[in-house]
């Protein structure tokens, strides 16, 4: 599979584009984890969108990286999303690769904090994070707050 790897912030963005990161958005988030909740949180306007993109133009990799200041004060990555088909193949880590050295880019000698789903701790330790504080829910799914320095 070919994908096109796109860096966008919010007025970069084409609608096409933003079209086919909410359909992944809402098939993994909504859909796949039988989680109704408002994806449309105006974080995305405050955001660096990373997003890959195949033959198709589906999106098949997403994350976004929100400015400091707007989930908290470091810059927080976000939304993190692969698509079903793409699973299990290592696009996972090929984004959050990708996702990271566009956050070193953008915010040179600046942390990383997340809200991560629990299940996912062993895979972002494996990027360097480390869990702060105890898990709590989001959206009824656990979650744990973890930070990268």
């Amino acid at each position: 599979m070919q994908l096109r790897w796109y860096f966008k912030n919010w007025s970069a963005l084409s609608l096409a584009h933003f079209h086919a990161i909410e359909q992944l958005r809402i098939a993994v988030f909504v859909v796949e984890q039988d989680c109704p909740y408002q994806d449309l949180d105006g974080k995305d306007l405050h955001s660096q969108h990373i997003y890959a993109l195949d033959e198709e133009d589906r999106c098949m990799a997403y994350a976004r990286l929100v400015e400091p200041g707007v989930s908290y004060s470091e810059p927080s990555i976000g939304r993190v999303a692969t698509h079903l088909e793409s699973r299990r193949s290592g696009l996972g880590k090929e984004l959050m690769r990708v996702t990271l050295q566009h956050h070193q880019k953008s915010y040179p000698n600046w942390g990383n904090r997340i809200s991560a789903q629990c299940y996912l701790i062993p895979f972002y330790e494996s990027f360097g994070f480390e869990k702060v504080g105890e898990p709590y829910l989001e959206d009824d799914i656990p979650h744990i707050q973890m930070f990268r320095k």
